[in-house]
């Protein structure tokens, strides 16, 4: 998966937030609270302009929940500053009606996992106040902090029991031995040792240690340990990389855990998509493969309220981590299952079962948005709750109504509510009117272009914030990632829309063959077929918009990210001139040594066809970009990460050492810390500094 961002619920944090999660410094005496604040300055507020340092000002929500009696939503809201590259979260409620918000801890470092006790008499956290993250829990307006737990080495996360009796809680366990096990009279030596596949992933060497999953007495006192349902297994549960605690799930009876894990190790593994479902039964702690046979990805299960159905995500294809997620059910009773959104051609997650067992909620992306939709588990009529241009990210269910996280690409992460059955919906969170009230963001319009095959192709288009329609403007093709996410209304800390309009550029986003919310047939077209329709559609998007007034047809840029940055190396070899100037960040630029320098072999077995020593080589091969490099006559940035393990640094490195055996001006920005993504506040500013940088020369 070369993405951007895969579903914007997650990388839930680590793939939308692109940033939470990177810099965990707290909050000392060096660092004070109000430098967290948010404020803007007053040169900041006469600009009225959206720059690197104002992104960085906002605060990010995440991690929503609504409590038990529906009254109120608990929130995590995480604030940077970019001058000491420190972050703190903190919790906050807020009326699931909206009003006021309370901010319930004091800036003094970060707070997640936030969960209402079952009862709703109490919240429960991670923190690390006294040096490892640990279970903490305090009264809904904030009094009474005690710790609840101690467990050594801390937690990764925690889930309460449905019944209060129990709770399970993730930590690493080390499984196997890494180089100081085997040469203990060695303790200096730095070394990998691999004798087999999956040495790393995604941006980590293997270390041996793996999430696994807990399960203790609840309300018994301070909590010091418990039963690894796991026990020497080497495998995660939830999943590597991401390692979404959505992927595990208590039975409404507290009965059980079901649980996602893919166990399998080394070459399988990397070859695999097959990861399954699992039930663990307290009881007699015995484990049962709910989904043996079924060899695509299985995740995300969710019980039904009477405990006697299960359903979950599943895809079908094996090898295809971009298949049509389907919405799977099994009756627990007598194991069968049902396929229910066989006739519904979208993917479905974040599934959330109606309170009487007869219908389940979920999100599906539709034309460029996220929008919440309700499948009947009888008659399997699907039924589309909202209809803005916006993204949900997360819900909880209420009583006729739904809370959740809705941004948009001129508006971060906000909580709203949705009425039902009506879809009515009503903002309630307002963290960053302080930014909005000052900064003005430009419009975002919804253009359907025709695609060399007389497709209607949906292209999003966003305008300076002063637009003036007399002045003509240079504009950027932005090149999506994935190759299969979604140009949705999402609102990045990093490839950000608004602020590439701020710095009076419109941007053209095509939603290009290969993208999901249009249908499998067009999301799965692009595997097998990267230099081909989708090429096309980026120019046909581009072509169909350089053409308005207001367009400096001889101004326009390429920029992109992941397969967005294979695609702008693609392009240099094959735009006819139309551009000026590209910008390709984490690309691929040669097909055979990415084939066995990535981590996750079944991606390239499935989009490129297998491995290029194969006879017949398959046909993919002849889009690698470096076949193309002769052709390459226009300025070009390239961008990398030391530690991105999905497309290796050494890809960028190619790329821009043939450019400058070639004669094409070419810079080259290396960041040592940062992986797939740039995370690091200073690291950021900088990456969107020299971003612009070399824009402006170029293009004005």
């Amino acid at each position: 998966m070369f993405l951007i961002m895969k579903k914007p619920f997650l990388f839930v944090l680590l793939i939308m937030g692109l940033a939470l999660g990177s810099c965990t410094r707290q909050v000392t005496k060096e660092t004070p609270v109000s430098d967290y604040s948010g404020k803007l300055t007053d040169e900041e507020i006469a600009t009225g302009r959206l720059t690197a340092e104002i992104l960085w000002k906002f605060g990010r929500i995440s991690e929503d929940h609504l409590s038990p009696d529906g009254s109120a939503v608990l929130f995590d809201i995480t604030r940077y500053n970019y001058k000491t590259d420190g972050k703190v979260t903190d919790i906050a409620v807020i009326s699931s009606k909206g009003g006021e918000m309370k901010v319930l801890t004091q800036s003094d470092g970060v707070y997640h996992n936030l969960r209402w006790t079952p009862d709703g008499k109490k919240i429960g956290f991670l923190w690390s106040g006294t040096g490892t993250d640990q279970l903490w829990e305090m009264n809904p307006d904030g009094s009474g902090k005690i710790q609840v737990s101690n467990i050594d080495g801390g937690l990764i996360g925690f889930e309460y029991s449905p019944d209060a009796s129990h709770i399970l809680y993730l930590k690493e366990v080390k499984v196997g031995k890494d180089a100081h096990d085997v040469y203990p009279d060695l303790p200096l030596a730095n070394v990998h040792i691999a004798t087999d596949l999956m040495y790393r992933h995604w941006a980590t060497w293997e270390d041996f240690f793996y999430s696994h999953i807990f399960v203790t007495d609840y309300g018994r006192g301070m909590i010091t340990g418990g039963a690894d349902i796991m026990m020497d297994e080497p495998w995660d549960s939830p999943l590597a990389p991401y390692f979404d605690q959505a992927e595990i799930t208590w039975s409404p009876d507290g009965k059980y855990i079901a649980y996602t894990c893919k166990k399998m190790k080394g070459r399988e593994y990397a070859l695999s998509t097959n990861s399954d479902i699992y039930l663990y039964e307290l009881a007699d702690s015995s484990t049962e493969n709910l989904t043996q046979g079924m060899q695509g990805y299985d995740k995300y299960p969710s019980f039904s309220p009477d405990s006697h159905k299960l359903a979950w995500q599943s895809m079908e294809t094996p090898g295809n981590e971009s298949d049509k997620d389907r919405l799977m059910i099994i009756d627990l009773d007598t194991r069968e299952k049902q396929y229910l959104t066989e006739n519904f051609d979208q993917s479905v997650e974040h599934l959330v079962w109606d309170h009487n067992n007869l219908g389940i909620y979920f999100l599906s992306v539709h034309h460029g948005t996220f929008q919440i939709y309700h499948v009947n588990t009888r008659s399997a009529e699907v039924q589309q709750i909202t209809h803005g241009v916006h993204d949900y990210k997360s819900f909880s269910l209420g009583d006729g109504f739904l809370t959740g996280e809705q941004m948009s690409m001129s508006m971060a992460t906000e909580l709203f509510r949705v009425n039902l059955p009506d879809g009515h919906e009503t903002q309630i969170s307002f963290v960053n009117k302080n930014i909005y009230d000052h900064i003005k963001m430009g419009k975002v319009e919804e253009r359907w272009v025709k695609t060399t095959d007389n497709q209607d192709m949906l292209v999003w288009v966003i305008y300076p914030p002063a637009f003036d329609p007399q002045k003509k403007y240079p504009a950027l093709l932005y090149c999506q990632g994935g190759p299969q996410s979604a140009v949705s209304q999402f609102f990045s800390f990093r490839w950000n829309f608004q602020i590439m309009a701020a710095h009076d550029y419109i941007i053209v986003a095509p939603n290009r063959r290969g993208l999901p919310g249009f249908g499998q047939a067009w999301n799965a077209q692009i595997s097998g077929d990267y230099g081909g329709q989708n090429m096309k559609d980026y120019l046909s998007a581009i072509d169909a918009v350089k053409v308005e007034p207001y367009v400096d047809a001889d101004r326009l840029g390429a920029v992109g990210a992941s397969y967005g940055g294979y695609s702008v190396f693609y392009l240099a070899g094959h735009h006819q001139k139309r551009f000026k100037a590209f910008i390709a960040h984490c690309g691929i630029y040669n097909f055979e040594s990415m084939y066995t320098a990535t981590e996750e072999t079944f991606f390239v077995n499935h989009d490129i066809g297998g491995p290029y020593w194969e006879t017949p080589k398959p046909l993919s091969y002849k889009y690698s970009p470096h076949l193309y490099v002769d052709k390459w006559d226009t300025p070009i940035m390239i961008i990398t990460g030391e530690n991105d393990f999905r497309i290796p640094y050494t890809q960028s490195l190619e790329a821009f050492d043939a450019a400058q055996l070639r004669g094409i001006p070419s810079k080259l920005l290396v960041f040592p810390d940062e992986s797939h993504f740039v995370t690091k506040p200073q690291d950021a500013i900088l990456w969107q500094r020299e971003f612009f940088g070399w824009l402006d020369k170029y293009l004005k």
